[in-house]
């Protein structure tokens, strides 16, 4: 099959991270952190070998200050929920994943927390007016994403942080969008929630949150971590402070290789080869005809993903055909983002092709070809 739906998850992943996945399960398995014996041992080395090199990556001094998570989903929860605890008020925009908007209606629902939603325009792009005017004295905390899971457009994170600090509040990212394929200094911001499974080409149920030095939150999940076993109460200590319960070791081992990989490829190079696909695609769909595509195209960076449809016709629809007539995986719909496709409307959503760095040129024609086929259809 060809596989475009990278934003959603990478297929293909670089051979060493089967390899070690294989190794660790064959090999030293064990329940890291749960034991002074020598296969414990193993697999908790692992497990900080990997949280070492994530941290060389992200620029991240600390090592401690990066806990591990099935998913960006999850992380997101852990630094969303620890924050609001005690109430206050959000600001967010309306280009953000579900795993941001529904943690704060659920907060919201039980009483505890007022936010703001900052509006995009149609073309997906976020004024830093509107999200600085979406403050008030009681904003706790920011969340933005690196860039748009919809249109692929890339956001001035950097710039937010200052933003959110000039007003006394934390930033969070979302990094699901751009870890892997853009270079992140986690310094800048006092949160950072990123997938192994997307950009960084690792297993899926890996994951991670980098939290600053200043910022403490309230425990997501609380329970066995290895350490302070004879309190009732979680070690306060960060990573053991997040990270309750058995770790997935094999799939923290692959993860370390994927982003060994990623270190020695470069992150600007892959990047860059992606975008040379999205720009194959992008120039083709935009001289179709009855095709319209989302997002904006004349920003300086953005990222390999390109959302369409075709006149009239329902985004599954188009996804169904590609997949069963000419064997290309995209994805339809919502994309777990109905505000962001509100704003950009969309109509009630898109196809999403998403590029990934072990996808070639020649498939990238092939799918053009397809689409082609289909409005013709549909004429």
């Amino acid at each position: 099959m060809l596989y475009l739906d990278n934003a959603a998850t990478s297929l293909k992943k670089p051979t060493a991270v089967f390899k070690a996945m294989q190794h660790a399960m064959m090999n030293y398995g064990a329940n890291a952190g749960r034991g002074g014996h020598f296969l414990s041992r193993l697999a908790g080395e692992k497990v900080y070998e990997t949280r070492e090199l994530l941290c060389e990556y992200f620029g991240i001094e600390n090592v401690e200050r990066l806990a591990f998570f099935p998913n960006t989903t999850y992380a997101l929860n852990a630094a969303i929920f620890g924050v609001l605890a005690g109430g206050g008020h959000a600001v967010t925009t309306s280009l953000e994943h579900n795993s941001v908007i529904r943690p704060l209606a659920e907060l919201k629902r039980r009483g505890k927390i007022s936010y703001t939603v900052a509006e995009g325009d149609l073309l997906g792009r976020i004024s830093p007016k509107k999200i600085e005017e979406a403050f008030t004295p009681y904003t706790r905390l920011l969340i933005v994403t690196g860039a748009s899971n919809v249109c692929g457009n890339v956001y001035d994170i950097e710039a937010l942080a200052k933003l959110a600090h000039s007003r006394g509040a934390y930033i969070l990212v979302d990094a699901a969008q751009i870890a892997g394929s853009r270079e992140i200094d986690a310094k800048n911001f006092d949160m950072l929630a990123f997938p192994g499974h997307k950009g960084l080409l690792g297993p899926q149920g890996t994951g991670g949150l980098y939290v600053a030095p200043n910022v403490n939150l309230a425990p997501f999940a609380v329970g066995g971590t290895g350490s302070m076993s004879e309190s009732i109460y979680q070690p306060e200590a960060m990573p053991d402070y997040f990270e309750s319960g058995t770790l997935n070791m094999p799939a923290i081992a692959g993860l370390y290789e994927s982003v060994k990989f990623i270190i020695k490829e470069g992150t600007k190079n892959i990047h860059n080869y992606e975008m040379e696909l999205f720009d194959m695609a992008k120039e083709a769909l935009l001289n179709m005809d009855n095709i319209t595509c989302y997002g904006d195209f004349f920003a300086k960076e953005r990222m390999a993903v390109l959302s369409f449809n075709v006149k009239n016709v329902d985004s599954v629809t188009v996804a169904n055909e590609l997949d069963e007539r000419f064997n290309i995986a995209v994805r339809a719909g919502l994309h777990c983002a109905p505000l962001a496709h509100k704003t950009l409307d969309t109509g009630g959503g898109s196809v999403r092709m998403s590029f990934g760095y072990f996808n070639t040129k020649k498939e990238v024609k092939t799918a053009i070809d397809a689409i082609y086929r289909i409005t013709k259809g549909y004429a």
